[in-house]
């Protein structure tokens, strides 16, 4: 995964642009991902000064995830672009999201996960198939029951439990008929 580091040190002061691809290995590499594959381009900006580095970052592409409609993989796009300053300092910092920290000695950043976090949060809150793209066997057994559906199913298991319920009362009747007559 080093492709997502970017090496700063030897570079002047100014804008320096980078590039690189960003595939399904960088998702793996994290836990419980959602992401099974991805074919994305990463353009990276950046801005160098003595006291920090500014990154714009705009990626571009597509990844492969799961339909919540039918969970089959679905492609969808990514399309993001955001700011990463990124500031140095001799006490251990915690990155927020928005400004990361690296020590002084340091000579590299590296973008693996602000790229991974920019990715899932640009993708959809519902991640499906455009329409008629979904497996239609998996939605036929996903399918939502109407209200009118719903009623006709208890209705039908309610006479079956009555039916149970008379043929059980009878045999037990029978039974005590039969032990009545025994004594």
């Amino acid at each position: 995964m080093d492709s997502c580091k970017i090496a700063y040190k030897g570079l002047s002061n100014g804008i320096h642009d980078f590039q690189f691809k960003v595939d399904g290995s960088l998702f793996a590499a994290f836990e419980g991902s959602e992401i099974n594959d991805a074919d994305c381009t990463v353009d990276v900006q950046l801005h160098r000064s003595e006291q920090q580095l500014v990154l714009d970052v705009k990626i571009e592409g597509e990844v492969t995830t799961l339909c919540d409609r039918c969970l089959e993989e679905c492609t969808l796009p990514i399309d993001y672009a955001g700011e990463l300053v990124v500031k140095f300092s001799t006490e251990e910092q915690e990155y927020d999201g928005e400004v990361m920290w690296l020590y002084p000695g340091d000579t590299e950043v590296d973008l693996s996960h602000y790229i991974y976090e920019s990715v899932i949060l640009s993708l959809p809150y519902q991640r499906v198939h455009a329409e008629g793209e979904c497996n239609p066997e998996m939605l036929e057994r996903f399918r939502i029951v109407s209200a009118e559906e719903f009623s006709a199913i208890e209705a039908e298991a309610a006479d079956e439990e009555e039916t149970v319920k008379g043929s059980e009362w009878e045999k037990l009747a029978a039974l005590k008929q039969q032990m009545e007559k025994e004594d």
